[in-house]
């Protein structure tokens, strides 16, 4: 079943426009050091991979790179957010227009009658469900008139300079550029924010019972900020109890969610050309799953959140380990989502995890427990860190890779390795270029079970110049991704 599960879930990769410099080429002293990676294959055909398919590729930030139109609807927005700003829309909402007079009836008496009521006023909350239901677990607050510094999103005050123009871009495009659209939006989120109190949100003591279940980790290929969501940790009886077993409980988690994500964003570059938005992963490995109905509650109120009072702040969003029965529960939610939100998703079965992440995270960055190399801390290798880069390759079937490391000079070389759920042989051996000289062998041919470490770390002091020679061995008929790196340092004089 798992199986045909990943042949089901579709793998979705592309190239996105850059938005920060690539990440620096690995430091290694003069002369170079050539690395050179070379496949022995057996007799077997190679394993196929899925053809990719085209998903939502990240526009450019930049007013200079849209077209006229997109120019256009963008002047038109910050014109009508002006007017609103003038008029304190977004803090007083607009009195409907007097209605006229009605003549009264011809069999009427005069009576001296009472003023009329007041008219009534919008209620200062979003258009959305869940947004109302955040809103009511609050105290109505006394209307206030704000200035124009006062009024900002993110952290961003409006038309006091080009990062708003990021901001409406989100707006625009959550809305596909249709202007009064755009505007209403944020209108109704602005007035959000001053209802829930987001300003004073982040700076609340809520806990930190759920530091496990989300948080940050590295930077994508582009320089984006990686959020981890790992839904496994709601197994534990007691935190799930704690934070869906009512609609309070409900309502805290969606506050410290909203409060993460509030700093999170608050972080980002909203500068034109800048990194304004999160690469999200998803975990799905043992969640509760959809048969557990806190859970998907609360689920789909912080989608609905998110789309709400958060446009565009999500450059990708990657499923991973996710099992069979998550198409069921794509499905359930889908009509919650967006055609645009729907296209920033990468959906990657248990076995395509790793080779998933590794399309858009570099190895270094990725943690440990996905297949990367990326501690939290430093003490089980401080020979390297989430600064030096990595490099995988793919071992296909039947096949051994190896990968040599030429050194042209004297020095200690130090280098750590894995094949993510490993089943193969590793062996690591250095060969000398002088003629004659004997080839050292620094790990015989080892086989690797699944529950061993997962990352070998060694180093050789070379006295003589060659290189070193990592291999890999692969008998089973299953692709492995090889994670390696490497460093060179100076012997003491």
């Amino acid at each position: 079943m798992a199986e045909t599960a990943d042949e089901v879930l579709a793998i979705v990769t592309e190239k996105e426009t850059p938005l920060s410099p690539p990440p620096p080429e690995p430091l290694n002293p003069e002369p170079p050091v050539q690395v050179i990676e070379s496949e022995k294959p057996k007799s077997i055909e190679p394993h196929k991979v899925p053809e990719s398919l085209v998903s939502f590729k990240e526009e450019s930030n930049r007013v200079a790179d849209l077209p006229d139109s997109e120019k256009r609807a963008l002047e038109e927005l910050k014109q009508l957010v002006q007017e609103a700003v003038n008029q304190h829309q977004f803090t007083n909402p607009p009195q409907p227009p007097p209605r006229p007079p009605t003549a009264p009836a011809a069999t009427a008496e005069p009576t001296s009658e009472a003023p009329p009521p007041p008219p009534e006023t919008e209620t200062l909350v979003p258009e959305s469900g869940i947004s109302k239901e955040i809103a009511a677990t609050h105290e109505p607050k006394t209307e206030i008139t704000y200035s124009l510094e006062e009024i900002s999103i993110w952290g961003v005050p409006l038309l006091k300079d080009e990062r708003t123009d990021v901001i409406l871009l989100k707006f625009l495009r959550a809305r596909e550029f249709k202007v009064t659209d755009a505007f209403v939006m944020l209108r109704n989120t602005i007035r959000w924010r001053k209802e829930f109190n987001i300003d004073a949100l982040i700076d609340e003591d809520l806990g930190d019972d759920l530091e496990k279940v989300v948080f940050m980790h590295g930077f994508d290929k582009e320089g984006h900020p990686v959020c981890y969501n790992v839904y496994g940790e709601f197994q534990n009886k007691e935190l799930y109890q704690k934070t869906f077993v009512d609609e309070e409980k409900r309502m805290n988690f969606l506050r410290w969610r909203n409060q993460f994500l509030e700093r999170s964003i608050r972080k980002l570059d909203f500068r034109p050309g800048g990194v304004s938005t999160i690469f999200q992963v998803s975990d799905l490995k043992n969640s509760p799953g959809p048969g557990k109905r806190e859970l998907r509650i609360a689920t789909r109120q912080a989608l609905q959140l998110l789309q709400d009072n958060y446009p565009e702040v999500v450059a990708k969003q990657v499923f991973i380990n996710v099992p069979w029965w998550y198409l069921a529960f794509y499905t359930m939610i889908s009509p919650f989502l967006t055609q645009r939100t729907k296209s920033k998703f990468v959906i990657a079965g248990p076995s395509k995890t790793a080779e998933i992440l590794f399309k858009y995270i570099s190895p270094e960055q990725v943690p440990i427990q996905y297949g990367g190399l990326s501690v939290d801390f430093c003490d089980c290798n401080p020979e390297f860190s989430i600064d030096d880069p990595a490099t995988a390759i793919t071992v296909r079937p039947a096949t051994k890779q190896t990968v040599e490391i030429q050194v042209n000079e004297k020095c200690t070389i130090v280098w750590e390795l894995r094949v993510v759920g490993w089943e193969v042989s590793y062996s690591a051996e250095y060969v000398p270029n002088a003629e004659g000289e004997y080839t050292v062998v620094i790990q015989k041919p080892k086989k690797m079970a699944a529950t061993d470490e997962p990352v070998v770390t060694n180093n050789f002091k070379i006295g003589e110049l060659g290189k070193i020679v990592l291999a890999i061995d692969n008998p089973t008929s299953k692709r492995k991704i090889f994670v390696y790196r490497f460093k060179v340092k100076p012997l003491c004089s």
